[in-house]
């Protein structure tokens, strides 16, 4: 059974295997205990998604806090993960722990452990969680209480309030705007609907824990249904349609425009930025990971914004919210956040600045980003391979030739500089860059590049595939 480890944000693991109650028994009030060093309240959240075994997982964990002597709020139903970070910084609680495994395959679940400020707790706190695994504090002998508690109401109030609803209903109401949702049998089922009251197309809204035989992932091969709605629409309507994809627990955001295009948040955050700087007026740092695009740098420079560029992972882009004016905060893999709410990445906000961008703009999402490059003199294409190892001695064999073997050429380029603050970012002759990293809880390499066309782009990935098949 592998250790405990916390990654980028939270623990997974394959149920039944990793994933087990006595586990999650184990780790919920031990991160409890950890999460009421820095708070005076004894209340804590318990929240979940929609995966297999979801709410029994909640319910353990809640009782094993509850025995530890901590009150717990336990939800009634799944909710997004942002929902529950919410709530608890709204019922001023130690935090939120939250039974999900976000946008992996359906075999896997996980716990997510969030703050009282309403976000990701840092790797210093899931560090103590870690080190008290190994030494078990006792545990209280007078147990709390354990309570349920709705968590929607809240939450879709919250972010009702935070954008145009009127403006964006009326478009909505009128046809200008048609709106499309894949919630990829996740916990944003009825979110936006919800939020809006009005209509929205909602597909892939039923529960199956084995989400189609792929994963809760906003990437375009996951997205066929998605696509054939959309399209069979478009032949009918010439008013503009929108789709946005929400992965499992409603963190990461991707979008669809009118033409059926698929706009990931490389895209997304540069149009984000525009609208919250340019027609909503607001001000702050912007926050890039370092796989994040070249443009978002131009684009921050168009507006006088400073910039800020983290390691991949929201709990960085989090804990820099807590002691900074923050724009906006973003990760190339959909998790968008902002200074205006917790500090936390949240899909279905990111959905509705979206749905305001274009109907106080008139122009779909797509016209905006080319406007966007015009603006700033850039364009690039970006793409990502996840390429699964054979196990993890592999993974440390690849990362010792990384150190090493210094790579000073790539795919026929010179490399010219290497970014080293999370995995390997190699800057290349040509101005394009290539991003090796590995993931820190599976034997897995993610590859990462931009370059001035896609074709560019596939050759600086498949290098990288090859020189990591052959090593």
């Amino acid at each position: 059974m592998n250790p405990i480890k916390f990654g980028t944000d939270g623990w997974r693991g394959i149920i039944a295997d990793d994933f087990t109650f006595d586990r999650v028994a184990l780790v919920a009030p031990l991160a409890a205990q950890v999460l009421a060093q820095t708070s005076s309240s004894g209340t804590v959240i318990v929240g979940y998604d929609r995966r297999f075994l979801a709410e029994e997982f909640a319910f353990t964990a809640a009782v094993a806090i509850q025995n530890a002597g901590f009150d717990v709020l336990l939800s009634e139903s799944y909710a997004p993960t942002p929902a529950f970070s919410l709530a608890a910084k709204q019922l001023n609680a130690l935090g939120a722990i939250v039974l999900t495994a976000s946008h992996n395959p359906g075999a896997y679940l996980g716990l997510k452990v969030k703050g009282g400020f309403g976000g990701s707790v840092s790797p210093e706190v899931t560090q103590q969680i870690e080190e008290k695994l190994e030494n078990p504090a006792a545990l209280s002998a007078s147990p709390g209480k354990l309570e349920n508690f709705n968590p929607w109401p809240a939450y879709c109030k919250t972010l009702r309030e935070m954008v145009d609803i009127e403006a964006i209903k009326e478009a909505i109401a009128s046809g200008k705007i048609t709106v499309f949702v894949d919630v990829m049998h996740g916990a944003a089922a009825g979110g936006l609907a919800q939020i809006l009251e009005e209509t929205v197309h909602e597909v892939n809204s039923d529960r199956d824990p084995l989400f189609g035989g792929g994963a809760p992932e906003p990437l375009p091969r996951y997205l066929s249904q998605l696509f054939r709605v959309m399209r069979t629409h478009q032949r009918k309507s010439s008013g503009l349609s929108i789709g946005f994809v929400f992965d499992g627990d409603s963190d990461r955001i991707a979008a669809v425009d009118s033409n059926g295009n698929f706009l990931s948040s490389q895209i997304l955050v540069p149009i984000l930025i525009e609208h919250l700087a340019k027609r909503r007026g607001l001000t702050g740092e912007v926050i890039k990971t370092v796989s994040g695009s070249d443009i978002i740098p131009k684009i921050a420079k168009l507006y006088d914004l400073p910039l800020f560029e983290t390691p991949i992972g929201y709990k960085y882009i989090a804990d820099r919210m807590l002691t900074t004016q923050v724009l906006v905060g973003g990760e190339e893999s959909g998790g968008i956040g902002y200074g205006t709410h917790i500090p936390e990445r949240d899909a279905l906000l990111s959905a509705l600045y979206l749905l305001e961008a274009v109907v106080k703009s008139g122009e779909d999402l797509s016209e905006i980003y080319s406007r966007l490059q015009q603006e700033t003199s850039f364009t690039s294409a970006y793409d990502r391979i996840d390429l699964h190892l054979a196990n993890m001695e592999e993974r440390s064999r690849l990362l010792s030739l990384l150190q090493n073997q210094p790579l000073t050429e790539i795919a026929g380029k010179a490399v010219v500089d290497c970014n080293k603050v999370d995995g390997y970012k190699f800057r290349l002759a040509d101005g394009s860059w290539l991003l090796i990293r590995f993931s820190g809880t599976e034997p897995v390499l993610r590859l990462y590049s931009e370059a001035a066309t896609l074709k560019e782009v596939m050759q600086n990935l498949n290098w990288a595939k090859g020189w990591a098949q052959k090593g």
